[in-house]
This record gives C-alpha cells, sequence and structure tokens, in this order.
C-alpha cells in the first residue's frame, strides 16, 4: 500500500508513522520553535525560571508520549499545545498568594491605609474595553490575509519573533519574510480604512 503524503504547513507528514520519523520530526521542529515555546511558556508564568521548567517538562513528557501523536495536526502544534498545558499546571499549582486588607493600617504605618499609597498604574477599564474591541477588529482583518502575509504578520507583529527566526520557522530567506509583512501591513492598513 502506497502512502499518501499531505503537506500542511511546512510541515510533511504522512500517514504511516514510525518512531524514528516522528523522533526525527520532534527533533527538526525543536531546532526551529524552541524559543517560541518559551515565550509561550513565559507569558503564562510571567517568570524566565518558571517557564524553562515548563518548557523542560512539557518536552519530556511530549518526549514519552510520542508514540501517541498520531500525525493529525502538525508536530509544532502539538507541542505547543503540550507546553501551553504544562505551564497552566505548573499555574495551577504555584501557592496562592496572601491577601491584604486595603483598609487595614499596619502597626509601623500609622498613617494612611495601603489603598490611599498605592497607585495605579494599569489602564483603566474603559481603556481595556476599546483595547479589547481594537484587537478583535484587528484579528478579523488578520483572518483576510491570504496564508503566507498572515503567517509572516503574525510570527513578526503578534508573537515577537525577529525577521531571522520568522524566516527560519517558515523556511524562506529574510528578505521575504520583510516583503510579506510590509504587504500585510499594507492591506491591513486598507482594510481598516474601509472597515
Amino acid at each position: 500500500m502506497e502512502a499518501a503524503e499531505s503537506y500542511i504547513g511546512s510541515e510533511q507528514h504522512l500517514e504511516v508513522r514510525t518512531p524514528e520519523r516522528d523522533t526525527q520530526e520532534m527533533q527538526d521542529v525543536l531546532s526551529r520553535c524552541l524559543p517560541l515555546f518559551y515565550r509561550r511558556a513565559h507569558r503564562h508564568l510571567g517568570n524566565a525560571a518558571d517557564a524553562e521548567d515548563a518548557v523542560q517538562d512539557a518536552l519530556l513528557s511530549a518526549y514519552k508520549h510520542l508514540d501517541q501523536f498520531k500525525g493529525q495536526a502538525q508536530m509544532s502544534t502539538w507541542l505547543t499545545a503540550i507546553v501551553t498545558n504544562s505551564a497552566l499546571m505548573q499555574l495551577r499549582r504555584r501557592p496562592r498568594q496572601t491577601h491584604l486588607s486595603l483598609d487595614e493600617r499596619f502597626a509601623e504605618e500609622q498613617g494612611n491605609p495601603l489603598a490611599e499609597r498605592l497607585a495605579h498604574q494599569g489602564p483603566n477599564p474603559e481603556d481595556e474595553c476599546q483595547n479589547a474591541e481594537l484587537h478583535g477588529r484587528l484579528m478579523q482583518f488578520v483572518s483576510q490575509l491570504s496564508p503566507p502575509l498572515r503567517n509572516a504578520f503574525h510570527l513578526r507583529a503578534l508573537d515577537g519573533l525577529t525577521t531571522s527566526e520568522a524566516a527560519h520557522i517558515l523556511g524562506v530567506p529574510d528578505g521575504t519574510v520583510k516583503a510579506r509583512l510590509a504587504r500585510a501591513r499594507a492591506k491591513l492598513k486598507r482594510l481598516m480604512q474601509r472597515g
């Protein structure tokens, strides 16, 4: 029986999977996407040391359960989901934060309550709502881009990868990523002006 080849994105998948092929594919994905996995974990955990632990736990778990990878999605997608789940599990295991009353006065601080000494540094609810709405509209416009432009825009502008990292993941030269990003931004600008 011939193995039918199917291409999804830039990764090749065969219907007939072997442990050696999966191991090699996992190594290839890791060589390209490891910085992306660290950034993904860091986004959830907010600290580099915890992100490294989560990625290490995730990759160990993925390697142990490599036989469960069925090839129905890209290996990078499968690994990203494992990294995300590992980071979220680590977040759940963190000890709960202690809570202080903002109205309570402390022994050494007989003056103002804690609430009056804290400065608000975050955006107000109106700004958060406006930013969420703007982000939602931007995502609608991004979904209208062609896949090459959308992938380049997503990796560079949304995931924060460098041009070289994005080029490596997409398997194209740096100049191609720059050109696609420029075309994506120009098209998004036209779409936003119409919308």
